[in-house]
């Protein structure tokens, strides 16, 4: 079966290879898709499109369809193209006429718009909630190991003292400002695109507030043509957060393999969280931290997928745009992995406490000897020089650990304050799970 079909049928590989993998991705869209169609109905009832007895048994079928797909009897049939289809058929099956008047007003354009916007609202806010637990973590992680002294790097050279409180509390810091990414995202996903029909709207006297409201998107999209040009933006603005939130992801995992390696021995875990080798007893290999960070190199890609489907389209819909579904939901799917397996590793992380009595570490020390010879009165590049050739000599000691005080530093990391921030930007994420919305579009049944 097919929306479009017009009494010739249509040569089976031409359906095959325009359908892709629509019939198994689409699954994902199903409950979506059901709850979209509960506000169809309300609406036109509403504006006299169809009978007060048709929307209710619209709906109780609706709800119906939403059941079996729960109790994961919910398929979609053979020779039946997409879960939009199917439902209409199943719709036109039980309803007849008033099944087939589900499509009034509307086009699988505008339809599978507003099921991927709803979908991607919800996975933005469940994805949001992954993020909460993972800041969580590294923020007690992070007081926990205050005072747990650490070499920092750059050019993977050992620089200046730190702490695992200030490592732990950085990535909490940048997951806080990946938030701000998501939002971005979920504003510009979250409009309403239905009844722009096929992008330039109908002669039907539609009232497209009526459904924005009742699926609880903040505004509508009001041009019908940038209804459909949108798609890509959207998904655009989306991989963008996901390669934010990747970005980060990526760089903490790769920390934690190189204070993994024997070089290091910073940090290990327990001997069931890490793999081995089939030759070499002495191996402990951190195969879950390569994976993610693997994992999120590719998710750093995805902006570049998406741009490279859209960036040549002309304005209305074109088929391509089919291209970009899967791998945004696959992508989802990939993160939250990423955020629950990250969680279970670091509840489990074992910290070296003593690495800075290693005496390779005495000369990470001179930032603090400048320091304190500044405090006496010696103009710094003086300083700088004086404890430079001390090291060039072979002769600077360990000094002892000076305050550090500043806003952000060992010594006042500033958690209280990165929480704050946090906090005020994760209440956006609040949208109703599907069950939800439709248990809601139900009353009025």
């Amino acid at each position: 079966m097919k929306l479009w079909e017009k009494g010739i049928a249509t040569e089976h590989s031409v359906i095959e290879f325009t359908s892709g993998e629509d019939r198994i991705t689409d699954l994902l869209l199903a409950e979506w898709d059901i709850a979209a169609s509960m506000a169809h109905a309300i609406m036109l009832e509403k504006c006299r499109l169809i009978s007060a007895g048709e929307k209710k048994d619209l709906l109780n079928s609706l709800f119906s369809l939403f059941q079996k797909k729960e109790n994961g009897k919910l398929i979609i049939d053979e020779g039946v193209e997409d879960i939009h289809s199917q439902i209409e058929k199943e719709l036109t099956e039980t309803l007849g006429p008033a099944g087939r008047k589900i499509h009034t007003g509307r086009s699988r354009n505008d339809q599978v718009l507003t099921d991927i916007r709803l979908f991607t609202r919800h996975s933005i806010d469940e994805l949001a909630s992954g993020i909460a637990r993972l800041f969580n973590k590294l923020q007690e992680l992070s007081g926990k190991y205050l005072n747990v002294l650490l070499p920092g790097y750059t050019h993977m050279q050992p620089a200046m003292l730190s702490s695992f409180g200030l490592w732990f509390g950085s990535w909490s810091e940048s997951l806080a400002d990946d938030i701000i990414v998501l939002e971005a995202s979920r504003i510009l996903n979250n409009r309403n695109p239905l009844g722009t029909a096929a992008g330039y709207g109908s002669t039907l006297p539609l009232q497209r507030k009526i459904t924005t409201e009742l699926l609880e998107f903040d505004a509508p999209l009001y041009n019908s043509a940038y209804a459909g040009i949108n798609r890509g933006k959207a998904e655009m603005s989306t991989a963008a957060a996901l390669a934010s939130l990747a970005h980060t992801l990526n760089r903490l995992a790769m920390d934690i393999c190189l204070f993994m390696s024997a070089e290091f021995r910073f940090i290990d875990f327990p001997d069931e969280l890490v793999t081995g080798s089939s030759i070499m007893p002495q191996k402990r290999n951190p195969d879950v931290f390569e994976l993610i960070r693997g994992k999120c190199n590719l998710l750093q890609l995805l902006p570049a997928q998406v741009s490279a489907v859209v960036s040549n389209l002309p304005s209305g819909y074109n088929r391509e745009l089919q291209l970009l579904k899967q791998p945004l939901f696959n992508a989802f799917s990939e993160i939250q992995e990423c955020i629950a397996i990250l969680i279970i590793m670091l509840d489990n992380m074992k910290l070296r406490d003593n690495i800075m009595e290693n005496p390779v570490y005495n000369a990470i020390y001179s930032t603090e000897e400048v320091n304190r010879l500044v405090r006496e009165g010696i103009p710094f590049r003086d300083a700088y020089r004086s404890v430079a050739e001390s090291i060039k000599k072979g002769i600077f000691s360990k000094t002892a650990l000076t305050d550090y005080t500043h806003e952000g530093s060992v010594g006042n990391l500033c958690n209280e304050e990165i929480r704050n921030l946090f906090e005020k930007r994760i209440i956006v994420f609040k949208s109703k799970p599907a069950g939800e919305l439709i248990e809601k579009l139900m009353y009025y049944a």
